[in-house]
């Protein structure tokens, strides 16, 4: 699968479980460690935790893809997921309004922002 896939099946996985406002960040060209960034958000922790849990169980079932690493789990205020071609991000407003990521990487295109989630 190539990193433009695992971008639409992430942004899928996502929306399933009602992830908001989901922005696609294409960051080749700008960063040499990644080539997309997908930054979403769920109302609580609860639900930021069953984000990265649909992510995480579908990838590995329906294509056998697992992340490199995964930080913040267990708070869960915003989870880290690096499957290389593609970095997830998955927070609560608070902290995704703190961290501002979007601003932060301004000058990567934002693609198509995941037309299945709830904004």
């Amino acid at each position: 699968m190539n990193g433009e896939q695992l971008l639409s099946e992430i942004v899928r996985l996502a929306a399933d479980k009602k992830a908001l406002e989901v922005v696609e960040l294409d960051l080749r060209g700008v960063l040499d460690y990644t080539d997309f960034f997908v930054i979403c958000s769920g109302n609580t922790t609860r639900q930021t935790k069953a984000i990265h849990d649909g992510i995480l169980e579908g990838l590995k079932r329906e294509h056998g893809a697992i992340p490199r690493r995964v930080e913040g789990a267990g708070r869960a205020d915003w989870i880290l997921m690096d499957y290389l071609d593609v970095v997830v991000h998955v927070f609560v407003p608070d902290t995704r309004e703190y961290y501002r990521l979007e601003q932060l990487w301004g000058e990567a295109p934002v693609l198509a922002a995941g037309a299945g989630a709830v904004s």
